[in-house]
């Protein structure tokens, strides 16, 4: 990345403004902004998220916020309330109170003597939701917003359930605001009051993962902030964006599609970052389009931003199995709409075991695929190398070579492709199929195979069966009648050379990534009737002409830190087979890092752990246990959290600790043992 220091203008920093709320709760903001703001008002962008802007995400910011403002925006990046310095109790994720406090944020700033009342917002992952999810709300000063990394269905395709399958992500995000959410304020900043901010939010914070597992189905819950829900309530105009790596693969196509006011979509290789700090790469200049789309919205400057492709894709090039990538080859290619009319969904039979080419009927194939059932009953041990729903790409944490994995599952198969084939958008399965349980599900990988064997997956798609008809409304499965099912896969845009194989790989079981039924299952498939159908967008002249459409990435200079104590990162796979016990365990510790400007030592560290034994599907279980630390002199505090998660045939068991320390003394100590009902899942 190239450190800009000179920028069109001079700014200054406010570290802690206070912004209060009408029930009387304060917010804490720290404000970069043209100098030249106190007598010529400039537009105001916000960020509002519950990571810590003094510490956890300070280095981050100091890269972005300083940028946009030196383009002469106040820049507003806002802590949630019950995080960080701002006052009150963090609950759970996108309640009312969080978007009404969003809201008054808004309205606060509109009305400052250096904003000039025209507002938007930015951010990624949760700061995205937030954006998006405020943008619904129209207040009136919302010009613009600028989303990465986000879905637009929290049920249907957030880290919580999959196709009404129960992510392991649903356990280990709950774990990770756990312990964001019951850290302490700085002293350096609230005073003395810190220590009753932090009993209060000690006190009222319980494991967020209870919540998420009373509602295994489609509710009110989930529909709440789901801009799915009514896409016309999305006005202002939106730069979304996402990375092929990521589990937020797939909402930027859809709101480009279902949104009528003015929108972009940018889609590159990268798992769960920024796109200047994009990995795999390559990163691109994202905050110069940052400061266009701003330019344009918020100042009316007319520099051609929607005269450009609706969509702007990495179109990946085929790259050997690797659980992390340094860079995806591959090129950018662009769409004027989307749907796009260049992308045709093309659809192949499949046969027994195969892939037929595209155009090949049922008829034609029938001696070759028949009407028996292929079936499979996969063992747990299917998943272990699926790699993270959502990638950081730290520790190394893509799927690895899917060939372990396809011994244990039904697995069809082209034959060497004599052209190159490239896809763009969500490749779908539809089956013609039995179980022999009431509760089922179907996990389907789609691979690039290469003339050596080895398998990368390119995209994949989980269904919970019981949610055939309905995610509000699940019923149990008849074991051996038939149903008819389709899978969505992830979208992804990516290029199979000559001579590489397509393979689709079905499996009844894809553990840790998701959480498995109550029972095993087999899964009968008549291949005669099912069909595999992918998104063939034809490769253009266009394509292979056009220059790189973006910038170096470049940003302000970091905050300087110093590292105490190195960081650590394990994603280690372990099997007993005297005991049968197999086990994934990950481990993302960030070291002791201090904080020059502030004098605060920070340490923050991950460890999740999946086990099970043998095939037993009520074996399985996950932990995450966090610890959290900060240090200044003579303030030595520590939140230490675990969250453990089992279950039998008919519950889910959630059992929880959370610890609070000053130095070495426990200060705060509470347990939670309690049980939810499976819902057919």
């Amino acid at each position: 990345m190239r450190h800009v220091t000179h920028l069109p203008f001079t700014t200054k920093e406010e570290e802690h403004v206070v912004i209060p709320m009408s029930d009387g709760v304060r917010l804490s903001a720290r404000v970069w902004r043209p100098t030249s703001s106190d007598h010529e008002p400039v537009p105001a962008v916000l960020e509002y998220i519950p990571y810590r802007k003094r510490d956890l995400t300070a280095v981050r910011d100091s890269v972005h916020h300083p940028y946009i403002a030196g383009h002469g925006y106040a820049c507003v990046r806002v802590d949630l309330r019950g995080t960080g310095e701002s006052e009150g109790v963090l609950r759970d994720e996108y309640l009312e109170v969080e978007q009404r406090d969003a809201e008054e944020v808004l309205a606060w700033l509109a009305e400052q003597p250096w904003c000039d009342g025209t507002t938007g917002m930015m951010g990624l992952s949760w700061g995205a939701f937030a954006a998006l999810q405020v943008a619904a709300r129209q207040p009136p000063s919302l010009k613009a917003v600028v989303i990465a990394s986000f879905t637009d269905d929290r049920h249907a395709d957030d880290m919580h359930y999959m196709g009404g399958a129960m992510l392991s992500d649903n356990l280990a995000e709950a774990g990770t605001m756990f312990a964001y959410a019951t850290c302490p304020p700085d002293p350096a900043v609230v005073g003395d009051s810190w220590r009753d901010m932090w009993n209060e939010r000690l006190e009222h914070s319980r494991p967020w993962v209870l919540q998420w597992l009373r509602h295994q189905r489609l509710d009110d819950y989930w529909r709440h902030a789901s801009v799915a829900e009514n896409y016309q309530d999305v006005r202002c105009p939106v730069l979304a964006s996402s990375g092929w790596a990521d589990g937020y693969s797939n909402a930027v196509t859809r709101l480009l599609a279902h949104l009528d006011g003015p929108r972009k979509g940018l889609i590159g290789p990268w798992s769960h970052k920024f796109p200047h700090l994009g990995e795999p790469g390559p990163a691109i200049g994202y905050l110069q389009e940052v400061v266009r789309w701003w330019d344009h919205w918020l100042k009316g400057v007319d520099n051609g931003v929607m005269d450009e492709p609706m969509l702007r894709t990495w179109m990946q090039d085929s790259v050997p199995p690797s659980t992390s990538y340094e860079e995806r080859p591959g090129r950018w290619v662009a769409e004027p709409c989307w749907p796009s009319p260049r992308v045709r969904p093309t659809t192949h039979a499949l046969t027994r075991h195969g892939i037929a080419p595209a155009g090949e009927s049922h008829e034609e194939t029938a001696g070759v695929g028949g009407d028996d059932a292929l079936t499979v009953r996969s063992p747990l041990s299917v998943g272990q190398f699926a790699g993270k729903w959502a990638s950081y790409n730290a520790p190394p944490d893509l799927p690895y070579d899917q060939r372990e994995e396809d011994g244990g599952s039904l697995v069809f198969e082209t034959g060497p492709l004599t052209e190159r084939l490239e896809i763009l958008g969500s490749p779908t399965v539809d089956l013609d199929l039995s179980v022999d349980q009431p509760v089922a599900m179907v996990a389907a990988r789609l691979s690039d195979v290469r003339p050596d064997g080895a398998a990368t997956r390119v995209t994949y798609g989980l269904l919970n069966l019981t949610r055939l008809d309905s995610a509000e409304r699940p019923e149990p499965l008849v074991p051996g009648r038939r149903y008819r099912a389709t899978v969505h896969l992830n979208g992804v845009a990516q290029s199979f050379p000559p001579g590489h194989r397509i393979r689709l790989s079905l499996s009844t079981s894809y553990w840790p990534l998701a959480w498995p039924p109550p029972k095993p299952a087999t899964l009968g498939v008549h291949s005669g009737s099912s069909t595999l159908t992918l998104p063939v967008r034809p490769p253009e002249k266009a394509d292979d002409n056009r220059a790189t459409p973006f910038g170096e990435p470049e940003g302000t200079p970091p905050l300087v830190t110093t590292t105490l104590t190195p960081p650590e990162e394990r994603w280690d796979v372990k099997r007993d087979l005297v005991g049968y016990n197999a086990e994934l365990e990950t481990v993302k510790d960030g070291g002791t890092v201090r904080f020059e400007e502030i004098g605060l030592d920070v340490g923050r560290r991950a460890h999740e752990r999946y086990a099970s034994v043998a095939d037993d599907f009520t074996s399985v279980s996950g932990e995450s246990t966090w610890t959290m630390e900060f240090r200044r002199d003579d303030w030595d505090v520590r939140v230490v959290t675990h969250t453990r998660l089992t279950c039998d045939e008919n519950s889910f068991f959630v059992d929880a600790t959370l610890d609070g320390y000053e130095a070495e003394r426990r200060v705060f100590s509470r347990t939670w043992n309690e049980s939810v009902p499976r819902d057919l899942l």
